[in-house]
C-alpha cells in the first residue's frame, strides 16, 4: 500500500511538471489517502501485535 502511495505521488509531480494540473491534483490526492490508510493500518496491527503479545514463529 505504501508502495501505491509513492507511485501515485511520483505520477503527480511529473504530471505538475508537465502542467497537468487536474491529473496532479487528483494523484496528490489519492497519494494522501493511501499514505494515511497505511499509517491507521500500521498502527492498529501494532496494537494488536503488542496486546495479544504473541512471537513470530522461529
Amino acid at each position: 500500500m505504501l508502495k501505491l502511495a509513492l507511485i501515485f505521488l511520483v505520477v503527480a509531480i511529473i504530471a505538475a511538471v508537465f502542467g497537468f494540473g487536474g491529473i496532479a491534483a487528483a494523484a496528490t490526492d489519492i497519494a494522501v489517502l493511501l499514505f494515511w490508510l497505511f499509517i491507521i493500518l500500521f498502527v492498529i496491527f501494532a496494537v494488536a501485535h503488542a496486546v495479544t503479545g504473541r512471537k513470530p514463529p522461529v
